[in-house]
């Protein structure tokens, strides 16, 4: 296998990486409806610390550095609570 072969992978899995955020984050959209509706805060503290332990403990399994990949959900965490916030109209996305 030659390097470009490689890093013509790694492109597709980055496409892949960035088609499954946005599906994220379309689905944070459905997330902001419901709390919406339900008069409940955007913000949920224990659910954000659920998904958290969810994907450290995965990473752990997975034999990724579990630390990293807590620092990249809670990334798409925050990018899901502005779209969220968004959809309420206190976002300050475009």
């Amino acid at each position: 296998m030659s390097l470009d072969h490689v890093r013509n992978e790694i492109a597709k899995v980055d496409r892949e990486i960035i088609a499954l955020i946005a599906k994220r984050q379309e689905l944070a959209k459905s997330v902001a409806a419901i709390k919406i509706r339900e008069g409940i805060p955007i913000h949920d503290g224990r659910q954000s610390q659920k998904v958290i332990a969810s994907v450290f403990d995965r990473a752990v399994e997975s034999r990724i550095d579990p630390v990293a990949v807590q620092k990249i959900f809670e990334i798409l965490i925050a990018m899901s609570e502005e779209r969220q916030r968004e959809c309420s109209g206190d976002g300050n996305l475009p």
